[in-house]
């Protein structure tokens, strides 16, 4: 792919502990054909599937100290597994679950996403990291917290790509399911309808746990079609990646 092109991923603007590292990858610089265009990581869309394996094979050698990415299969749950070094899989071969964990190095957690909230996750002594996928079912069903208890030590957090406050519709179903969040989580929207801010929710959900030192949370995948997929945009679409890793 020429130089030009908008690059594969980017280093999220984190101060990361020493021996951590991060990345979060774009929909360009991979094969995948439209409507997948062109950099999908996800085996269960409808994709060609030896693109996907070259697309996944592209990014592991681009990922310095990277060995083996655990990929999951995603069902807006609260489970998460520790990773392990069997995580190359196939869609039947990946475990079911929303977050992955790990003290190894090399072993990279990643979780995929296409407006939904990835949720990158580093103990601050550099000991652990995690990925974890947070959509709004799995933000309710406490899939942060169950994440957040497999830490012995303080955190650092990182919001990845999602959908933004400006787009997110949702009903009255999401507000009753976060009936403890502030008012700042949720703004009228058309008839019954509300906008939810993601990025908010989990603020307030590990503001409450604990944690005290976050970032990002300022894209939007619906309105930045150049960079991210959107399943609410382009319903049939590929998913991006976001990854960590412990690197020494």
């Amino acid at each position: 792919m020429p130089d030009s092109e908008v690059v594969s991923g980017f280093t999220p603007d984190w101060p990361l502990p020493s021996g951590v590292s991060a990345w979060i990858t774009t929909r360009s610089g991979g094969c995948s054909e439209i409507p997948y265009s062109s950099n999908n990581l996800a085996l269960h869309v409808g994709d060609n599937q030896a693109s996907v394996e070259q697309n996944r094979q592209q990014l592991l050698q681009q990922l310095p100290g990277a060995q083996t990415i655990q990929w999951l299969s995603q069902t807006h749950s609260n489970r998460v597994i520790k990773a392990d070094d069997g995580g190359q899989q196939t869609p039947q071969q990946a475990p079911d679950a929303d977050a992955c964990f790990t003290h190894e190095s090399g072993l990279v957690c990643s979780v995929m996403t296409a407006d939904c909230l990835p949720v990158l996750i580093a103990a601050k002594d550099g000991s652990q990291v995690a990925a974890v996928h947070a959509g709004w079912r799995g933000l309710a069903a406490g899939i942060v917290q169950n994440t957040l208890a497999q830490f012995s030590s303080d955190v650092t957090v990182y919001l990845g790509p999602a959908i933004g406050p400006q787009q997110f519709e949702v009903g009255p179903d999401v507000r009753q399911a976060f009936d403890w969040a502030s008012d700042d989580c949720f703004q009228p929207g058309r008839s019954d309808r509300l906008m939810a801010n993601i990025y908010q929710l989990a603020r307030e959900t590990l503001m409450a746990a604990g944690v005290n030192e976050m970032h990002g949370g300022e894209h939007c995948t619906v309105t930045d079609g150049e960079r991210f997929y959107s399943y609410r945009r382009e319903g049939q679409t590929g998913r991006m990646a976001s990854l960590i890793w412990i690197n020494r």
